[in-house]
């Protein structure tokens, strides 16, 4: 908690900082050039903003194994939540961040005004429906409670996993932007929107939950071993990426942790450490 309120007190202050410089700049006063218009320095770390699990473990692995041989110095910052990476990455805090999917950014840039692109896809972590009350998914049953994500991405992918399992009726055509609202048919189920972040906390209080990938395994969850319910991979549009501020995408830096994070090592850490419950997602660069 420490942590968070001290990074979230920078983020103000580097907001604060931004502002003050946008008021006093001209065009041609130096101190006005945005960032995407600045050249960077190389000779810097590259900061990126990243979730814990499995996040920042294959950036620490990139860190430690491969950032050196490639001239990259490397720097990484763990956060708890889903909105401060975006804000440190607009604020200049960061220079780049990797922990979500296109459809939570897409919203995001939409609700907070903000500028964040894709550079390259990483990783896939399936979506999946958990439990410590139920050993089977045939065993849900009227009367139950299912707690699901709260942000209007995660929420409506985790109603659609619910509806691919038989466990709710959606509205047609509602995609992954269903809300509770769009469910025709609850089937006796009662639902409790948290946090996605939280959610795993709440198991012991509800009969199952939907649990993000990399919130099930810092929970010491096995999505290929302990779920009721599992996403596809197959075909799955929620690939997580490296991102950007748009305009830093030919940042040097940016370019080589681009290419070490789709290289042929990286792609064995997944395997190796993740057993199937992270999937490896490389191939053409994030849709922008």
């Amino acid at each position: 908690m420490r942590k968070n309120i001290k990074i979230t007190a920078a983020v103000a202050s580097a907001a604060a900082l931004a502002l003050g410089l946008s008021a006093c700049g001209t065009d041609s006063d130096p101190a006005s050039k945005s960032e995407s218009g600045a050249k960077a320095d190389t000779s810097k770390a590259l900061v990126v903003a990243a979730s814990p699990t499995p996040h920042a473990d294959i950036l620490n692995f990139v860190k430690k194994n491969l950032a050196e041989k490639e001239g990259l110095k490397l720097e990484v910052k763990e956060f708890t939540d889903y909105v401060l990476p975006n804000t440190a990455t607009q604020s200049g805090q960061v220079d780049a961040n990797f922990f979500q999917h296109k459809p939570y950014l897409d919203d995001f840039n939409k609700k907070n005004n903000t500028t964040i692109v894709p550079v390259v896809n990483v990783h896939l972590e399936p979506l999946g429906l958990y439990s410590k009350k139920i050993k089977d998914l045939k065993d849900i049953k009227s009367g139950q409670t299912i707690a699901v994500p709260n942000d209007t991405t995660n929420g409506g992918r985790a109603l659609q996993l619910l509806a691919e399992n038989g466990l709710i009726t959606l509205k047609e055509g509602v995609g992954t932007s269903a809300k509770l609202s769009d469910i025709t048919d609850k089937k006796g189920l009662e639902f409790k929107e948290l946090e996605a972040a939280t959610v795993p906390r709440a198991l012991n209080d509800v009969d199952a939950a939907v649990i993000n990938g990399n919130y099930a395994l810092e929970a010491k969850l096995s999505p290929a071993k302990d779920s009721l319910a599992l996403e596809k991979a197959e075909g799955n549009p929620y690939a997580n990426f490296l991102a950007v501020k748009e305009g830093n995408e030919k940042d040097p830096r940016v370019e080589k942790l681009a290419k070490l994070l789709n290289s042929d090592e990286v792609k064995k850490f997944i395997d190796d450490t993740y057993q199937g419950s992270i999937v490896a997602s490389f191939g053409a660069p994030a849709a922008s």
